[in-house]
């Protein structure tokens, strides 16, 4: 291990205790921060010009001698300034420049070779050209490092000196590039053309020229995404052999039953998802799968077999949801299916007694409940289950994988199910959940009527909400979706509480509107949805809060305030939501912003229905940062790489990856790569 990597910043030369305050602002404290703290852009001022060759207008570099200094003070553009004016040339002219650093007729002496860069200028009360506040280096200093050169551009924050983070970077890589050793075996970098790992730490903050900056960006994106499907595929080979995992027997009389007792009939896809997930829980490696399905593509059905499965084995069953609402929605449904069949299904909510959730966890440690299901309250240290055989998470990117792990964790080598309906581009999936199989169910089930997208700007809203009341006045409920819940004079959007004020005194004065967002204390937002679900309550006036789990057949229309706020994923999350019934159904988009970038991504909704199509083009407009909202506890955040621009190098590490792990001894430098990535 390169132990050097975790030295502080602090032992470095210039580093006091406010800079090194200010550096950890940036989550830069250690050694190996900074080294990971890649250029944002880079200055090309590599092509050094004579004198004679400067063109006014255009940003150039030169090596020039200092030949008179002097100081003026007087107005200067749009103000009085002090200003050096310094005459330099070369063997082939003059150059004046212009400088208001103070300092400068300190730093540099006549006499002095320079080099410069910065923007020419022709002026008419110079015989010369002009260059206005330069980047100034001394020409026979032994390495240049803000001119003269192509140079690194990081990003900052106020109060710290530009050149500080190039300045320490090309400290590090002075002191310690040496001891960078390799981490990917010498086969795969030959196979893949990679430039070695310590030229390309210096390529990529301090490159020679643009050949070998490509070739230090390709090595470092091949590596960071290699690592990563090492450190996945890892996980997922040591999971194939541990060979004492929990061994389910073939299908029982409690499968049939609750399989019989399903309202529908399950369709092809559900069945062949199912046939999957039986092969893995009668095998005796424990099973490590993520079920992907749209929103109604039912998922929820397939999860309910694998827990009659567990639970028709002896085992306990575990269902955890994101939110209170759908974690509610799932305890009635199992309990609905269940319940006659003498099986036990409760609920594990932050909201009971002190007592009540004493004999419930009493209840589950002496397996006196066979299906627990909860929110991330399932977790918690003192929650002990008997004989967990089955853990499932549903809507997995609300969780993490970290919590995922601890949820497993609750029973030895259980089963573990991860079910999404957010869909996941196969790009990202490779990233994200790279350590597990994958199902997919594709369709949708018979009879479900596609909902039908509109685009409107804010000039429609009386129209829209006319056309709400229509739909009301035939025994519909609608949804109103808000991207904030209060008003935020940063963002230029409706509140919930605004727009519920609004309607509730304008267009939609008289009717039922219930306002709910995630501020709200629990046992308030149960009973808004209470009411919304008997149909007490007509409109329902939203944040996000009912993008997943929320459930009314009767619901016909969802008008989606500032849509523009909402990427492509959470838009056909929230339309989800609408449909559920045999009426025709309708969501609306209402967005007054004008950019066509913006116009164009709104109306891909209006075309498409297809989750995982929407996925891919919310990927490829938004990137990987924004996809879920918030970055996926567990997984490294990828410093250099681009899901979608890197996808090349991504499947070409993924292959490498695969070699290595599947077929060799996994080298200790790989290893501890890997675990330092990874923090597995």
């Amino acid at each position: 291990m390169q132990q050097w990597l975790f030295n502080r910043i602090d032992t470095l030369k210039g580093v006091g205790a406010k800079t090194s305050e200010k550096l950890a602002d940036l989550q830069l404290v250690t050694l190996q921060d900074l080294l990971h703290y890649f250029p944002r852009t880079y200055l090309d001022y590599s092509q050094l010009k004579q004198v004679r060759d400067l063109q006014a207008g255009e940003f150039e570099t030169c090596q020039v001698s200092m030949v008179r200094i002097s100081s003026k003070s007087g107005f200067y553009g749009t103000g009085k300034k002090a200003r050096s004016c310094i005459l330099v040339s070369d063997d082939t002219g003059s150059l004046e420049i212009v400088s208001f650093n103070p300092y400068i007729k300190y730093e540099f002496r006549v006499g002095r070779k320079i080099l410069i860069s910065g923007k020419i200028k022709k002026t008419f009360n110079s015989r010369y050209l002009q260059m206005e506040n330069p980047v100034i280096e001394d020409a026979e200093a032994s390495q240049h490092l803000r001119t003269g050169r192509i140079v690194p551009v990081y990003g900052g924050k106020k109060g710290l000196p530009k050149n500080l983070l190039r300045s320490l970077i090309f400290q590090i890589l002075t002191l310690y590039s040496e001891h960078i050793t390799e981490c990917i075996p010498a086969d795969i970098l030959a196979s893949n053309d990679l430039m070695a790992r310590a030229d390309a730490y210096w390529n990529i903050h301090f490159p020679q020229n643009a050949d070998l900056l490509d070739k230090a960006r390709k090595r470092l994106i091949f590596e960071e995404l290699f690592l990563l499907q090492c450190g996945l595929l890892s996980i997922k080979e040591k999971n194939r052999k541990l060979n004492y995992g929990i061994k389910h027997s073939s299908d029982g009389e409690l499968v049939c039953k609750i399989t019989e007792k399903l309202p529908f009939s399950l369709t092809d896809d559900q069945l062949r998802v199912l046939r999957e997930i039986k092969s893995d829980m009668e095998d005796i490696i424990p099973m490590r799968r993520l079920v992907q399905g749209d929103v109604g593509s039912g998922k929820t059905a397939v999860a309910a077999i694998a827990l009659a499965k567990t639970v028709e084995n002896g085992y306990q069953g575990a269902l955890m949801a994101p939110t209170e609402i759908l974690a509610q929605q799932h305890f009635q449904t199992l309990a609905n299916l269940f319940s006659s069949f003498g099986c036990r299904v409760a609920l594990l909510s932050a909201r009971l007694s002190r007592k009540e959730r004493g004999l419930l966890l009493d209840a589950i440690r002496n397996h006196q409940v066979d299906i627990v299901v909860g929110t991330h309250a399932l977790i918690q240290e003192d929650i002990d289950f008997s004989a967990l055989g089955l853990a499932i998470t549903d809507e997995q990117h609300r969780f993490g994988v970290e919590q995922r792990a601890k949820l497993k964790a609750k029973g030895e080598n259980a089963d573990v199910l991860v079910m999404t309906a957010t869909p996941i581009p196969r790009t990202l999936a490779l990233t994200v959940y790279g350590d597990l199989d994958v199902s997919i169910i594709h369709h949708l089930p018979p009879g479900r009527k596609p909902v039908r997208t509109l685009l409107y700007g804010f000039e429609k809203r009386e129209e829209i909400y006319a056309g709400v009341l229509r739909q009301i006045a035939l025994g519909h409920q609608v949804y109103v979706v808000c991207p904030l819940v209060e008003e935020n004079e940063n963002i230029d959007a409706r509140s919930v509480h605004d727009v519920h004020a609004e309607l509730s005194a304008t267009w939609l004065r008289g009717v039922s509107c219930g306002l709910i967002h995630g501020r709200l204390a629990p046992d308030q937002k149960d009973r808004i949805m209470q009411a919304y679900y008997k149909g007490d309550i007509s409109v329902l006036i939203s944040t996000t809060v009912i993008e997943v789990g929320v459930n009314v057949p009767n619901a016909t229309v969802m008008v989606i305030e500032n849509a523009e706020r909402f990427g492509l994923a959470q838009l056909h999350q929230l339309r989800g939501r609408i449909g559920r019934g045999g009426n025709e159904s309708f969501c609306v988009l209402i967005s007054d912003i004008k950019q066509q970038n913006i116009q164009e991504r709104l109306a891909i909704m209006t075309e498409c229905n297809n989750g995982l199509l929407l996925a891919e083009k919310d990927l490829q407009l938004r990137g990987p940062g924004q996809f879920f909202g918030h970055r996926q506890h567990g997984l490294p955040d990828l410093k250099l790489a681009d899901i979608i621009g890197d996808m090349d190098v991504l499947l070409l590490a993924r292959r490498a990856a695969l070699d290595v792990v599947q077929d060799r001894e996994i080298p200790l430098e790989l290893q501890q790569a890997i675990e330092c990535q990874l923090a597995i």
